[in-house]
């Protein structure tokens, strides 16, 4: 049990050389307001005058006092032994004069404090050894104080509030909280402290200090014996000397005697004279102290382990030591880090790094992502029609013809036409090899151990290489890239078997004509459908309407299969005709339509000659281009839907009125002519020019898309890590280079020295534990 104390001492010496607190040792932290007699009892543990007085705060940085109890010389009167003092910050000088001793730590606070009354946590050591102490770690910090006096700082209150939180917060700490029996215990601020950060009152001990000051009549036997507030560790008495017995310099010895006979003879502290004084307070520290550390003191010994295992692992992290003077060595060093940069390069792309991030795409599976999401996206995000207008089409065809006129859609104005496409497919193939540079540089940024960080020129000098290497290959990728581009608009291969080409445009266009004409047609003929659906039961001067054989107009269609616009005619006229001969005598009831509407007739013939005039104009008449044969306008057409306006309604028709006949004529001939304008024509073969450069430009896409990355691969990705040792070796691997490039940070080396210093302190600090226990 004697051992534990000095052991604690020990270990606050080594740790407070490297100016660190990493660990919560036991101590005793004493805390109480300006003017509670803190120091006085302080004085009276060490039996000698040596702290600085003054008014306001005097106490501005903490004091770690150390007492230690040597044997008494022979000859040496109790109270009277010798004294010596030695500061940590001078650790070469003792102290046998107090008063020197009390200006040391006034110099000591002013050094760092200053001389604004400021106050600042880092402490002041000073070990006291003497025949007449016991063993104890004391810390004395600033008294409490809540309002600034004369030059104190505005927050000094804030100030004193961390500083003490800061001490009594830890778990291995005692807290001494002192409270003068002169004033009410509630409004005790070192209790108050003390009860925040230890509201059960397991780790507090209170003394009440100026006992003799208490006014007549009342006492503090309430408190000391924890009815007023309890506390596990309880409450102890003192006396502190008078104002005048430090000014005349009193020894302390004759203090402490009036302390005991103070106790003794008072009618209510004799009681419990045995709970009170400074030397039952002394007694009771050493005991809890050396009980704390005993409690504490093998878990401290498993930290201390703990932490030279993580120092030892952090200081492996920092690499060996340079040998400067050994070139061979060195240049050994320089090769192994060379090698070793290009493999974590080359490693990485192909994804067999052994560290991988598990955040984001890197390396390799980033020029993926570059590849096939978002230059695929970037190929897929160009229109090959968006910035053409049916002008730009229209006023092509007829520059590409001169000054002839246009027999059919000249091949020419499709080649103008797509070659401007193709060219924009170039910025997103660009873009791709700018992308995959930009990756390929960050993966060079992300390589590079540990081992190599430790020299910053090195690391430097290898992002230099691997950067001009880069340029290097990125701009024949580039060339390369461009003339892909050019290639395909160099040449537009009309025949490539994936091309539509003329008859599938034709065939397309006729699918989307038809398509059109049949739902336009179908649309018009429900009002005949219901016309003829209420005429089929409805009375003509007593006889019956018969609509004939085919059935309704919509059932003729039905039946149809997309042809030619004559068929459409031939069905309404045999139609027409049983409709005519199935109807009684009475001629003047049939049915007649005095309104307007869009009647059909015979010229639609003319409109089915003029679409296949369109048709065969874009390659000749009567001709056949890749095997689709396009009818002459006297060949026999079949299978043509043409648009059938029908009429809304239908009654009985008078010798004076039109016939069934002449408006079904009228209808189709309206038809024939809005069909066969102009405007029609040019946008039929609008529509035909961008479907041809919408075949073609996906075909063209589609090879840029797969052209474009084998060609970043091979040009860009892969001779730079084929070439990457090489020229490292070549641009690095130099004698006088050596010694220059493997210079190490010098942030780096004091790091590394600090954390050789850390280690070191632990293995000192866990050697005293094993020595003690």
């Amino acid at each position: 049990m004697d051992k534990l104390i000095p052991t604690v001492n020990k270990l606050q010496d080594v740790f407070n050389t490297v100016g660190q607190d990493a660990i919560d040792l036991p101590q005793i932290v004493v805390v109480g307001s300006q003017s509670s007699g803190k120091s006085s009892v302080l004085e009276n543990l060490v039996g000698r005058d040596f702290l600085p007085r003054g008014s306001g705060i005097v106490t501005r940085r903490p004091l770690v006092l150390q007492l230690v109890n040597v044997p008494r010389a022979e000859g040496e009167i109790e109270g009277e032994g010798s004294v010596h003092a030695q500061f940590l910050h001078l650790p070469n000088k003792a102290f046998t004069d107090m008063n020197e001793v009390r200006r040391e730590i006034e110099r000591e606070t002013e050094r760092l404090a200053g001389s604004n009354k400021a106050i600042i946590k880092t402490p002041i050591h000073l070990r006291i050894s003497s025949p007449d102490v016991l063993s104890l770690t004391l810390v004395d910090l600033p008294g409490i104080t809540k309002i600034p006096v004369g030059d104190q700082p505005s927050d000094i209150e804030a100030q004193t509030r961390n500083l003490v939180f800061e001490y009594i917060s830890k778990p291995n700490s005692i807290i001494v909280a002192i409270s003068p029996a002169n004033v009410d215990i509630v409004n005790s601020e070192s209790l108050k402290f003390a009860r925040e950060v230890d509201p059960k009152g397991n780790r507090t001990i209170g003394v009440i200090t100026k006992i003799d000051l208490m006014d007549r009549g009342t006492n503090s036997l309430d408190i000391l014996t924890g009815r007023v507030y309890p506390l596990r560790l309880g409450f102890i008495g003192v006396v502190n000397r008078s104002q005048e017995d430090t000014q005349s310099n009193k020894p302390i010895a004759e203090s402490l005697a009036f302390e005991g006979e103070f106790f003794k003879s008072h009618s209510v502290y004799r009681t419990i004279q045995q709970h009170c004084g400074t030397k039952n307070l002394a007694k009771v520290l050493n005991q809890l102290l050396m009980q704390h550390i005993r409690d504490h003191l093998p878990s401290i010994k498993t930290k201390i382990n703990a932490l030279i295992s993580q120092t030892e692992q952090e200081l492996s992290s920092y690499g060996s030591m340079n040998k400067d003077s050994d070139k061979i060595s060195n240049a050994g060093r320089l090769l192994k880090l060379i090698t070793l940069f290009a493999t974590e390069f080359s490693n990485s792309i192909e994804g067999t790094a052994p560290e991988m991030s598990t955040a984001e795409l890197c390396g390799g599976a980033r020029l993926y992502y570059i590849f096939n999401d978002i230059f695929a996206s970037g190929l897929d995000s160009v229109n090959p029609t968006a910035n053409l207008t049916n002008s730009d089409i229209r006023t092509a065809i007829r520059n590409s013809t001169g000054p002839r006129a246009s027999l059919f859609v000249p091949e020419l104005a499709f080649q103008l036409l797509v070659k401007p496409q193709i060219k924009s497919l170039e910025p997103p193939a660009l873009r791709c090899v700018q992308l995959a540079y930009e990756e390929l540089m960050k993966i060079g940024l992300s390589c590079g151990n540990n081992e190599m960080r430790r020299y910053p020129r090195l690391h430097a000098k290898v992002m230099e290489v691997v950067s001009d290497l880069l340029r290097e290959r990125v701009s024949p990728t580039t060339a390369y890239v461009e003339s892909l581009i050019a290639i395909e608009r160099a040449y537009i291969n009309t025949n490539h078997p994936d091309f539509i080409g003329g008859s599938g445009a034709i065939s397309d266009l006729q699918r989307k004509l038809e398509r059109k004409r049949k739902e336009t047609t179908r649309s018009r003929i429900q009002e005949v459908n219901k016309t003829i659906s209420s005429a089929r039961n409805r009375s003509v001067d007593g006889d019956t309407v018969v609509v004939g054989s085919y059935g309704t107009v919509e059932e003729i269609f039905d039946d149809m299969s997309p042809a030619d616009p004559s068929e459409v005619d031939d069905r309404l006229e045999s139609h027409h005709h049983q409709r005519k001969t199935s109807l009684t005598a009475n001629a003047n009831n049939t049915l007649r339509r005095p309104g307007s509407g869009s009647p059909i007739g015979s010229a639609t013939h003319s409109n089915g000659a003029s679409h296949g005039k369109f048709f065969n104009s874009f390659f000749g008449a009567g001709s056949r281009r890749d095997g689709l044969h396009v009818p002459s306008a006297d060949e026999p057409r079949a299978g043509h839907v043409s648009v059938i306006p029908v009429p809304n309604k239908l009654s009985n028709v008078s010798g004076e009125g039109t016939s069934f006949d002449d408006e079904i004529a009228a209808l189709s001939t309206q038809i024939s002519t809005e069909l066969t304008t102009a405007e029609q024509r040019d946008e039929m073969e609008t529509t035909l020019i961008r479907s041809l450069i919408s075949s073609y430009f996906s075909i063209v896409r589609k090879s840029i898309q797969d052209l474009v990355p084998k060609a970043v691969m091979h040009l860009l990705v892969n001779e730079v890590c084929q070439n990457m040792q090489n020229r490292l070796v070549e641009e690095l691997y130099k004698e006088p280079l050596i010694a220059d490039l493997l210079q190490e940070d010098p942030a780096l080396v004091a790091e590394r020295d600090q954390c050789a210093a850390m280690l070191e302190v632990y293995k000192k600090a866990f050697a005293i534990i094993n020595e003690s226990m």
